[in-house]
């Protein structure tokens, strides 16, 4: 992968992705309103805590590796800014609105299952289960021009594997396999199906808080 970004660049073209979306009118975006976005507690993983020179420091570097572009609008002195990232005249990377959605919500928050993608990505574009998102997962990690994405070790306990892009360098598989696999060794069935239906239930208690905060910013 010929792009490697910080994770303060992720999470800026991450931001970009996202409010191109779900905030046209107010696209292309300020550096007040992108560090806004960058600083959101929802959908964010980790929340961070930039100041506008950071972001504007992030942007630079950004404009430098033709990533973002600033721009002006007639008769306005404020810069504005814009991703170059994928889907523009400017970029080699073209994708579909669910592989650009998945992507928006891994820069934003990381490594995700599909099901965690799947609710997440509900402003971005339709999925109509979870099997259809395993299935442009799948064709993304296995693109002849990416791979674009990865499936990692899944952990155990936990249900599904998660799956994280590659734009921010490579992930060490075979690592994450041995960190998880001794967790696994000598564990009795009935502590590892009980584990799994404990980390069952804070999916989806994460799942509907999500769904709660996204009720709530589209009755605001």
């Amino acid at each position: 992968m010929e792009i490697c970004f910080s994770q303060n660049e992720a999470r800026v073209v991450g931001c970009l992705l996202e409010k191109e979306v779900t905030t046209p009118d107010q696209y292309p975006l300020t550096l007040n309103a992108l560090t806004t976005a960058c600083n959101q507690k929802s959908n964010r993983d980790p929340v961070m805590s930039l100041d506008e020179a950071t972001v504007l420091d992030t942007i630079e570097a950004l404009k430098a590796k033709r990533i973002v572009q600033e721009v002006t609008g007639f008769g306005s002195r404020v810069a504005k800014f814009q991703h170059r990232f994928c889907n523009t005249e400017f970029s080699t990377l073209q994708f579909t609105q669910q592989e650009k959605a998945i992507l928006c919500v891994m820069l934003l928050r990381g490594a995700q299952t599909p099901g965690e993608i799947r609710t997440r990505t509900n402003r971005l574009c339709d999925f109509t289960d979870v099997k259809e998102v395993e299935t442009v997962l799948s064709e993304m990690a296995e693109s002849e021009k990416g791979p674009y994405i990865v499936k990692l070790p899944r952990e155990a306990g936990k249900r599904d594997s998660r799956y994280m892009h590659l734009f921010c360098g490579e992930v060490d598989i075979e690592t994450l396999a041995t960190q998880a696999a001794p967790e696994a060794v000598g564990v009795s069935p009935t502590i590892e199906r009980v584990a799994q239906l404990e980390a069952e239930v804070a999916e989806m208690k994460q799942e509907i808080a999500e769904l709660k905060e996204l009720i709530e910013s589209l009755t605001s």
